[in-house]
């Protein structure tokens, strides 16, 4: 095993504090966007100490690929670790954006490459031949948009924002009319909201009037979390609406803003999860949570960022089928290990939570220095990695033992098995226990979700 030290990446929209407070210390000073777990040559972990022929881990597995990933994992994944790991902590609305397939990014890829774009560019699409589905585990409550709601809904959503733009003025900007016709048309939905967030996110001044009118008057008309139906239920679409004045507060004249309207509005509590595959817009708005996956770094953005837009690409990546929020339910093992698998074969989740129990010491059950945690088997599918974000955790192999602390992560190879979670008996004798994550290869049992299938809202 290996212990890692991570890479935090300081994004503009990452938290202050949240990070800081998770793991414990004083805050940096600047945003904490993300800590990057994994061996992406982007921000490889690093190896503490470094070994002879490693100092980082993607350095560590390009030396002994069969060793450290298994032969299976090396065949499938070419001799890299499949997944990448991270700590994700919004303070402020990330872009909206979508991940594009592999054939996509393989395409894209060669095709910027053959351009002779620098993979620096900031106008450069493809970073990697990589796709990059993904999933977030909610540490806090995490806000999100995802995927797109049904068009006969955001019909009804835009017919809102149509009657506060009424009430505030003397006109309503053709567009969002002709958005409520398309959306209630009739036609195949996927065509009906490609017809709707085209004209939204090519438009000019035309769509930055009709976002200023629209938040406008939303804010105006007080919506909000709070705002109320004249019976006293919470209005219609509340969080809906008060999220696009909050985007158009960050992004004045956006089309995001408009554009989040045709999605899934996500509210997730602590221990909820969804996945997202490739095609499925999306944006995290706030919160603490962990993410996980493929070893990527491909985003096409689509709006609430003063980044590259490339629209033609976006739209010849974007899945525009109404789907649900895909919603991730945890499955328990035999072993009482605690897994969140999406369809995905790159990687999967472990949640290890080690709690204080009493041991029986021959004399009834007796203080807090004879309490330990129930210990969990880590799933260990090929390579993994574990990262601890309460108390301290041991990893007990057949090489040895591990300790991690609050915020300390490490690398488990594929051929170092069984691996064992226990409470240290520092944590032990603390009511909180500890609690941690580990990521592995993803696994290909018939019981995992399919991606077509209706979701429950979260």
């Amino acid at each position: 095993m290996y212990l890692l030290n991570n890479t935090l990446r300081p994004y503009a929209w990452g938290s202050v504090t949240a990070m800081a407070e998770l793991f414990g210390r004083e805050p940096s000073g600047e945003p904490e966007a993300e800590l990057w777990i994994g061996a992406h040559p982007g921000a490889p972990s690093a190896l503490v100490p470094p070994v002879p022929d490693a100092q980082t881990l993607d350095e560590l597995i390009a030396a002994d690929p069969q060793q450290m990933l298994g032969r299976e994992t090396a065949a499938a994944f070419g001799g890299v670790l499949p997944f990448l790991a991270k700590v994700l902590a919004a303070g402020s609305p990330l872009s909206l954006q979508v991940h594009p397939t592999r054939e996509q990014a393989q395409a894209g890829f060669a095709a910027e490459e053959a351009a002779g774009l620098d993979r620096g560019a900031s106008d450069r699409n493809y970073k990697d031949e990589n796709h990059k589905p993904e999933m977030i585990f909610a540490l806090t409550p995490f806000e999100a948009l995802c995927g797109f709601r049904e068009p006969d809904e955001a019909a009804e959503i835009f017919r809102t924002v149509v009657r506060a733009v009424s009430t505030q003025n003397s006109g309503v900007p053709e567009l969002l009319t002709w958005a409520v016709n398309e959306l209630s048309s009739g036609h195949p939905a996927p065509d009906r909201l490609q017809r709707v967030f085209r004209a939204l996110i090519e438009g000019g001044e035309e769509v930055r009037e009709a976002v200023r009118l629209a938040a406008a008057a939303l804010d105006a008309a007080g919506t909000g979390d709070s705002a109320a139906s004249a019976d006293g239920e919470p209005a219609p679409y509340a969080k809906e609406l008060a999220t696009a004045v909050e985007l158009n507060a960050y992004y004045p004249g956006d089309p995001g803003v408009l554009l989040s309207l045709l999605l899934n509005r996500a509210s997730l509590q602590p221990g909820e999860a969804v996945y997202l595959p490739a095609g499925n817009v999306h944006a995290y708005l706030s919160g603490l949570g962990i993410e996980v996956m493929a070893s990527s770094d491909n985003v096409l953005r689509g709006g609430l960022t003063p980044k590259h837009v490339d629209v033609p690409e976006l739209l010849k990546t974007v899945d525009f089928r109404p789907l649900g929020i895909p919603a991730l339910k945890p499955v328990f093992t035999q072993m009482g290990q605690e897994l969140y698998r999406p369809p995905f074969a790159e990687f999967m989740l472990q949640r290890i939570e080690l709690e204080q129990r009493a041991q029986d010491t021959g004399g009834g059950y007796s203080s807090a220095a004879s309490m330990s945690g129930s210990d969990v088997s880590v799933l260990q599918n090929g390579p993994t990695v574990v990262i601890v974000v309460r108390g301290t955790v041991v990893l007990d192999s057949p090489k040895g033992d591990l300790v991690l602390e609050t915020g300390q992560s490490a690398f488990i190879p594929a051929a170092e098995t069984p691996v064992i979670a226990k409470l240290s008996a520092h944590s032990a004798q603390h009511d909180d226990g500890a609690l941690a994550f580990a990521v592995t290869v993803g696994s290909t049992d018939a019981d995992l979700p399919d991606p077509a299938a209706p979701r429950l809202d979260i």
